[in-house]
C-alpha cells in the first residue's frame, strides 16, 4: 500500500444499509439513482469501520469501501488499521487507537423509526463489553410530508412517566400509549437536536437528516411490530441483552416540552465569513464531548486550515473542486470524502450553478 494515500482525500462508495423502517426516495434522489423508490434500505453509512448489528451472516454490511483506490484495500477499516498514525492523528489514537470514534450517516424515513433508546458508555461497558455508548446528533436537511403529516421527531419522557408505567405499557405493547409518552416536535431544515444516550427517541415520518455518533450500532428498540406491520424478533428489541435488562438502558429523567428544547435543540450559527463563502457551526465541541460537525457554504472559494485530525465530508448539494498541496478532486451532492489527519490545508471551491454546500463531522476533542 503506497503512502501517499495518507496525504490526500479519500472518495468513498455508496454504503447503503437496510433497517426495519420504509424510507430511502429522498436519498435514492439525493444520489442520483434511477427509478428512486422507498425501502428497506434508508440509511447511508459515510465513512464507516462499524459493522451493522444483524441476524444475517453479513460481516460486511455498515463497512464502508473505497471508490476506485490506489491501493491494495477495498474497505476503509483496512486502510485505517495499515497507517494508522496518518490517517486518525496521534491524538486519537493515544485515546482510540485505530477506532475512528464517530459515525456518520444519513436517513431518510418514510414511516416512523421504531421507539427506541441507545446505550450511555457505562451501561455498553457492562451489557456489551464496549467502550463507546450511542450519544447521537440529528441535522434535518429537509423532509416531506408522509399522509398529511410533516417532518417530526419524538425525544424526551413526558413528565409523570416513570420506569415503572414505561415498563407497563412495554409489556403490554401499548404503543400509543409508549408513542404517547414522549414529546413531539416537528422539524423542519435547519433544526439540530442532540440525542443523549439513555433518552427515549424516534425520527418520525418524512425526516432527511445527518445523524452523527458514537461509533456503535446499539439500538433497544420497545416495539415488537414496527409501524409498517413488520414483527420484530426479540434480539432486534434487545440486542441479546434480554428485555428486563433493556429496560434498565433508559434514563428516566422526563422533562417538560420546554426543558427538552433548553437541553437538546440547537440551531447552526455562522463562525466564519469570507468573500468566498462561510462556515457554521451545527454542533460545537461545547454542546457535546464525543463529536462535533460544521457547515461549509461556498459561492467561490473557500480556504480551511489543517486540522490535525479527521474528518468525514458528506458534499450535501451543487458540485466543485476540493483542491490540496498534491492535487484536485472533483466533487458534487452525494459525495462522501474522508479527509486524512495528515492531510495540509484545502480549498473548496464551486462551481455551476448554486453553492456548494459541505457537511464536515469530527471526533472527539477537534477544536472550533
Amino acid at each position: 500500500m503506497e503512502k501517499e494515500i495518507c496525504l490526500k482525500p479519500l472518495k468513498l462508495k455508496p454504503n447503503r444499509v437496510k433497517r426495519p423502517f420504509k424510507g430511502g426516495m429522498l436519498l435514492d434522489q439525493w444520489q442520483h439513482k434511477d427509478n428512486p423508490q422507498d425501502g428497506f434500505a434508508a440509511e447511508e453509512w459515510a465513512a464507516s469501520i462499524v459493522q451493522a448489528q444483524s441476524e444475517t451472516s453479513d460481516s460486511f454490511a455498515g463497512l464502508s469501501r473505497l471508490d476506485n483506490p490506489n491501493s491494495d484495500a477495498e474497505f476503509l477499516k483496512t486502510l485505517l488499521a495499515a497507517h494508522p498514525l496518518e490517517f486518525l492523528g496521534q491524538p486519537h489514537i493515544r485515546k482510540f487507537g485505530s477506532n475512528m470514534a464517530i459515525l456518520v450517516k444519513l436517513l431518510d424515513s418514510y414511516t416512523r423509526l421504531l421507539l427506541q433508546v441507545h446505550p450511555d458508555r457505562d451501561y455498553a461497558q457492562r451489557v456489551f463489553g464496549s467502550g463507546f455508548g450511542k450519544t447521537e446528533a440529528w441535522y434535518v436537511l429537509g423532509g416531506r410530508r408522509v399522509n398529511g403529516q410533516d417532518p417530526y421527531v419524538l425525544l424526551g419522557f413526558k413528565p409523570g412517566v416513570t420506569q415503572e408505567t414505561w415498563s407497563e405499557l412495554f409489556f403490554r405493547q401499548d404503543i400509543q400509549g409508549m408513542v404517547d409518552s414522549l414529546h413531539h416536535f416537528p422539524v423542519q431544515e435547519g433544526d439540530v437536536f442532540l440525542v443523549e444516550s439513555g433518552v427515549p427517541h424516534a425520527i418520525g415520518s418524512g425526516c432527511f437528516l445527518i445523524e452523527i455518533q458514537e461509533p456503535t450500532d446499539f439500538t433497544m428498540r420497545v416495539e415488537k411490530v414496527s409501524p409498517e406491520g413488520r414483527v420484530m424478533s426479540d434480539y432486534q428489541c434487545h440486542q441479546g441483552a434480554g428485555f428486563p435488562k433493556m429496560l434498565e438502558c433508559f434514563h428516566y429523567e422526563p422533562y417538560t416540552r420546554e426543558q427538552v428544547l433548553e437541553k437538546y435543540y440547537r440551531k447552526p450559527q455562522i463562525i466564519e465569513r469570507k468573500d468566498g463563502g462561510m462556515r457554521r457551526s451545527v454542533i460545537s465541541g461545547k454542546d457535546i464531548s464525543y463529536f462535533s460537525m460544521d457547515e461549509l457554504e461556498i459561492w467561490g472559494c473557500f480556504a480551511t486550515s489543517r486540522l490535525f485530525s479527521f474528518s468525514v465530508v458528506i458534499v450535501v448539494s451543487g458540485q466543485g473542486d476540493l483542491i490540496w498541496s498534491g492535487g484536485i478532486m472533483a466533487i458534487g451532492q452525494g459525495d462522501e470524502l474522508f479527509l486524512p489527519a495528515a492531510l495540509g490545508p484545502v480549498v473548496w471551491e464551486s462551481r455551476g450553478e448554486g453553492n456548494l454546500r459541505i457537511i464536515r463531522c469530527f471526533p472527539p476533542g477537534h477544536c472550533d
